[in-house]
């Protein structure tokens, strides 16, 4: 969270001339509800559990970009999943710049806790050598502009195809 995946995931998809999908914006269409609401009635291990539903239905696609909860490493099989669509770009940002990215924002149901930058400190030093070892390439977007962040990733891309 607040490290500007759908900034650059849109971003990117436009460059590279592709459809951008975010695993979020498709888990609220197919529940009608709020990622906030799906985890205030149904709880985080449902949420989880619809986060590998819609990875599978993505598997048999190309030709897209998608951006995905910071949760989803929590499962192997989402990353195997996940690793079978394309490779995969982790958006990183230092805990502080995360926090100052995101105080202010009232969706974000990991973060309805009475220290956030508390929480924010704990989910990161779990998720991430879970990020480390899925990612094929890490963008570190703490200083980063979208554009900056997107050059990157396009450079990198690049190179793996030459």
């Amino acid at each position: 969270m607040g490290v500007g995946k759908t900034a650059v995931g849109q971003k990117l998809a436009q460059q590279l001339s592709l459809t951008y999908l975010d695993t979020d914006d498709l888990i609220e269409k197919t529940e009608g509800s709020s990622i906030k609401e799906i985890f205030a009635k149904k709880g985080e291990p449902y949420f989880r559990e619809l986060e590998t539903e819609v990875l599978k239905t993505l598997a048999d696609y190309d030709k897209f970009v998608i951006s995905t909860g910071g949760g989803i490493v929590l499962r192997e099989e989402n990353v195997r999943i996940l690793k079978g669509i394309g490779p995969l770009i982790l958006l990183w940002a230092e805990p502080a710049v995360v926090y100052e990215r995101v105080k202010a924002e009232s969706h974000r149901p990991l973060l309805n806790v009475p220290d956030p930058r508390e929480e924010i400190n704990e989910i990161l030093a779990v998720r991430k050598p879970l990020y480390q070892r899925a990612a094929d390439f890490t963008v570190d977007t703490s200083s980063l502009k979208v554009e900056e962040a997107v050059k990157e990733i396009m450079q990198w891309l690049k190179s793996k195809s030459s």
